[in-house]
């Protein structure tokens, strides 16, 4: 008889390491998108220049879902600049940019289908009515007609203005112009709103409107808002976390408790009696506190150390000074972006 020996495929090493590396580049590319969706936005090294100018430069953030991003900085700082980046409107130099899974490079038209964006124009047509423009973008959106209506309802009923839906926006104040631009980027329900300075103008009360529609909008689903400002307060009272941005660099990012104790590590307000000049130059040169500053009865004191609290105070009793009252001093948004720009300016 004769064996017949059985054609059975080879596997040779080369073959191995092939898959092996496929299998592994797999591995890195899930991995690189199961992180990719934990955020909203992420870029890396992210880089825009005109010429010599560099709006944009080494920008690198990782923003979450479901909250509102504040980007903070001065007029020409590069943050209108930043968003036109994110809704691949502008090629950048270099670097990446992902927004909600998205690259900016490759697929910028699935990112603005799924972000809405209201800029330095509103983007209304005010010759329409409010009820008619957002009929108009529905369309753009190709959004289901027989949802579109009630969509618009929606809204409209959620901003206060149901009631004027057929009146022309051009007879309407900049707030009531500004409730409907901010509609017309929530009709098609995206997962990312971008906003670039949308109190800017308006009135005291339509800004406190605003905010409060902003906030509600946050807090009713899963939406994240990008929200260009250089309005402090605002940021202060809308903002789940901050960045700091001023000639195109980023210069910190957190949440705002995070930035205080950068910039402002320990700083505490004691209330009494007793504080001679004496006691005031002995805590600056045992190390307790890198400065102290005395009003009428109390001081400001911002300690070397978080941890020297109980120092401080037993230093200030055994010298004969009277303590009332001890407290926790939080620095303002306001004062850790004035100190930034300031230490900035210094370095630059």
């Amino acid at each position: 008889m004769i064996n017949q020996k059985k054609d059975t495929p080879t596997i040779n090493r080369v073959d191995l390491l092939i898959r092996s590396q496929r299998i592994n580049t797999d591995r890195v590319i899930f991995r690189l998108e199961v992180k990719m969706n934990e955020y909203a936005v992420r870029t890396e090294h992210l880089s825009c220049h005109f010429g010599a100018i560099r709006a944009v430069d080494d920008l690198s953030l990782e923003i979450p879902k479901g909250i509102v991003f504040g980007f903070l900085g001065p007029n020409g700082s590069g943050k209108t600049t930043t968003i036109r980046l994110l809704l691949g409107l502008l090629e950048p130099t270099q670097g990446t940019a992902c927004v909600l899974g998205f690259n900016t490079r490759t697929h910028s038209e699935q990112i603005r289908n799924s972000s809405g964006a209201l800029l330095e124009h509103s983007g209304l047509y005010e010759r329409l009515s409010a009820h008619d423009n957002l009929e108009f973008y529905g369309r753009i959106y190709r959004m289901d007609r027989s949802k579109l209506g009630a969509r618009i309802k929606e809204l409209l009923t959620h901003f206060g203005l149901w009631e004027r839906r057929h009146e022309h926006v051009g007879n309407w104040s900049r707030g009531m112009k500004q409730k409907v631009a901010i509609a017309r980027t929530l009709l098609h329900q995206p997962s990312l709103v971008f906003l670039d300075e949308p109190t800017a103008g308006l009135d005291p009360v339509a800004a406190a409107s605003l905010r409060d529609d902003i906030a509600a909008l946050v807090q009713s689903g899963d939406v994240t808002v990008f929200l260009n400002t250089h309005n402090l307060p605002e940021a202060e009272k809308l903002c789940g976390q901050v960045g700091v941005i001023r000639n195109g660099k980023l210069l910190s990012v957190g949440t705002l408790e995070q930035l205080r104790m950068e910039e402002n590590p320990a700083r505490v307000v004691i209330t009494g009696s007793g504080f001679t000049q004496e006691i005031l130059d002995q805590l600056k040169t045992q190390a307790i506190a890198k400065a102290v500053i005395q009003h009428n009865s109390h001081l400001e004191i911002t300690l070397s150390n978080p941890a020297n609290i109980s120092r401080l105070l037993g230093f200030l009793i055994s010298s004969g000074a009277q303590v009332d009252e001890v407290r926790k001093d939080k620095a303002s948004l306001e004062d850790v972006f004035l100190k930034m720009m300031e230490e900035e300016s210094n370095g630059a």
